[in-house]
Order: structure tokens, then sequence, then C-alpha cells
């Protein structure tokens, strides 16, 4: 009975661009000449992830593309092997285009399709510093984005390179560069710190208590989220809000998450978490335990339009990261905003906040002759290859 369903539409045809600074875009083309754009990708992985992509899209291709959801489930539940970081990038690139067409299809931004908005506007927040900068170096650009637009909060990195057991030298580091961009930009100013996971849980203690004097607005991944069972103790060590899960890429993995009631945000990314479908399921449940939503994303303007027509309608919804000016779109020569035709609507207000996106579909309109330009140079952006003074791998 399903098969004899009338299909309005149908999904023939997709194409990839991998495109500066470290980005893969998704364009998935109807048999009614409707276009999606999605950005399936895992940074330093998208040639993986665009393999991943070519083998889903054949279960796709033929598709009435308004079966969001059974798409979802066929591309999640029928293949043995599911999850993890790959093929859930690549599960999410499908989906947000699915979303664009069908809001494109029926005139109406997703957030209508998802229940519609609960607010009226979407506070920001933007990176500042780079990896291993120094204090007056994060000064100066922390400084620099407060003087120059229109941004109330930040985020920067917490620390260097750290090994399992650290040294009050490399403590005293971190409280260094947190201090002196807290004293460039003055209270107001909401800057959330990024361990990144670098931090083990004898030296994340340490570290928590000596940077709470300087008002952080949060600590996201002060331990790599898969040490669930540690947070319990990252928790009770400090009073600042703990954000992760950009590296959770499944609906069970934050469920297992937010039993332990040891986080206050959750982060999870739009291109990796199996898309907005996947992203308003964890959005919904986080709302549950009364934990907060700051979906993940230093990526492309793609993915951060499908983040933002999540963050409209959920109830939970506390800050957006965005990639505006971040240290990997400076060394790729491209920003976030650069391969988009609407820029306006993706400006920040005075009070540091975004609009909702009215556009039917996602709400980003792509210059596909940008992209098709770009695609032919590619990126070739890789992770950093940290070793510690001994020589060993850590992480970056």
């Amino acid at each position: 009975q399903a098969n004899k369903m009338a299909v309005a539409d149908s999904v023939v045809s997709y194409e990839l661009f991998k495109v500066p600074p470290r980005w893969l875009f998704l364009r998935i083309e109807t048999e009614k000449s409707i276009v999606g754009w999605g950005e399936p990708n895992v940074e330093g992985f998208s040639d993986t992830v665009a393999t991943a992509v070519e083998e889903l899209m054949k279960s796709v291709v033929g598709e009435d593309p308004s079966r969001i959801q059974f798409i979802l489930q066929k591309l999640y539940r029928q293949k043995f092997y599911s999850g993890g970081p790959i093929l859930m990038s690549a599960i999410a690139g499908i989906d947000q285009a699915l979303w664009d067409i069908s809001g494109k299809t029926l005139g109406v931004p997703v957030h209508r399709m998802l229940g519609g908005a609960v607010r009226t506007r979407l506070k920001a927040y933007r990176w500042c510093g780079g990896d291993e900068n120094s204090p007056e170096e994060s000064a100066a650009e922390a400084k620099s984005v407060v003087v120059n637009t229109n941004y109330k909060q930040l985020k920067m990195n917490a620390c260097g390179r750290m090994s399992y057991l650290d040294t009050d030298k490399v403590v005293d580091a971190a409280v260094a560069r947190f201090k002196a961009v807290r004293e460039a930009v003055g209270p107001e100013i909401g800057i959330g710190l990024d361990f990144h996971g670098r931090v083990k849980l004898p030296t994340v203690k340490r570290l928590m208590k000596a940077l709470e004097p300087y008002d952080p607005l949060f600590y996201e991944e002060p331990i790599v989220s898969g040490q669930i069972s540690g947070f319990d103790q990252v928790q009770n060590s400090t009073t600042v809000p703990i954000a992760t899960g950009e590296r959770l890429f499944t609906v069970e993995s934050f469920r297992d998450l937010l039993e332990t009631r040891n986080v206050n945000i959750v982060q999870p990314d739009c291109s990796h978490c199996g898309g907005i479908s996947n992203l308003f399921t964890i959005a919904r449940m986080a709302e549950a335990y009364e934990v907060g939503l700051a979906p993940h994303c230093p990526l492309g303007p793609i993915a951060l339009a499908s983040c933002l027509q999540v963050d409209a309608c959920a109830i939970n919804f506390v800050f957006q990261e965005t990639s505006l000016g971040i240290h990997y779109n400076q060394e790729g020569g491209m920003d976030l905003l650069d391969y988009v035709k609407n820029k306006e609507d993706f400006d920040v207000d005075a009070e540091g906040f975004l609009k909702l996106l009215e556009k039917p579909g996602l709400g980003v309109d792509i210059d596909e002759e940008a992209v098709r330009a770009a695609a032919k140079k590619g990126h070739s952006w890789r992770d950093r290859e940290w070793v510690l003074d001994d020589g060993a791998p850590t992480t970056w």
C-alpha cells in the first residue's frame, strides 16, 4: 500500500562541492527542479564524508523528498552499520537539503514546519583568538571584535596543548590569556571557554577553579565528551555552566549524557548529529531535563541556517555559535558569508542577536556560481597534528 502512495515530487540528482576554507556542500535537485542545500562534513575528512554521501544517496534518489522522516529512518535503520561521525554527518547534509526542498515547495521557512518560532530573534556568539595565541594577541583580537561588530558574546580556546598531568605553569598560562581578554573587553561581554577535550580530570579541576575569577560564560568540553562518567567530577568542581556534545553523533548518545544530569548546555552539531530532524529531537529531549541548547557550528552558512531554524523553535535555546572570522576561515581565505547572496539576513543587531530567517526553506540563498568556481580549487584542510615536548601525539 505504501508503494502506491502518490508521489508529488522525487529526488532526481545531487552534486557535492568541496569548497574553501574546509567545507562540503550538497546540492539535491528534484524532478520539479526544486533545489535543496545541505552541509555534510567532518572537518578534515571531507572526502570521506563525500564518499558516504554518494553511497547513501543511492537510497534517496527516486524518493519523495517530502518524506523526510522516512528517508532519515531508511538511511539510519535499514543499514546494518550506523552512527559515528562519518555516516551521521553524511545523513545530516541529506536531511538538511530535504528540509530545504520541503520549505521551498511549501513556500515557508523550516521553522514554520517545525511548529513555529517561540522567539523573535536569536542570540549569537563568535570566536576570537587561535589555538595557542599569546595573551596579548588574544586580547587584541577580542577587543577588535567587540569594537568593530555587534557581537556581545565571544568564545575562545581555554588552553593550548595539554598532557595527562600538567604543571601549574600550564594552568597559569591559560589563566593569563583569559585574564587579558577579560580586561580587554570588560565585564559586560560574555566569554565562553572551549577546552576542546584537551584536558584530563586531574588538571581540569585546577584549571576551572583558576579561571573562575574572570567570569567565564561556560566551559565547553572540559573533558572529552566520550568520558561521560567523568562529568560528575567536572560538574561538582565548578559553578560555571558545563557544555558539551559536539562529538556526540546520535540521539541515543545525548540520551545517555542527559541521564547523568551533569551537563547544563548540550551542543549537538547539526552537520554531525543527523541534521535538522535529529537536532530538534535532541533539543526537545534536553528540554525535558531543563538543559539548554547551544548548537555547535564552526562551519559554513548552510549548517548555520539549519541550526537557526531549530533555534527558533526550541524553548531551551540559549545562544548560537557562528564561524564568522574564525581562524580556520582566515587560513582558508573564505569566510562564513562569502557563498551567500542574502548576507543582510545574517546581520547581528546592536544587542548581539540574529533575526529569524524567513525565506522559504533554510532561508539561505547560496551563490551557486561562487560555489562552483570555488569547488574547482577545493580545499585540503587537515587537523592540527600536535605533539607534546616528549614527541607524543596529543589532542588539538
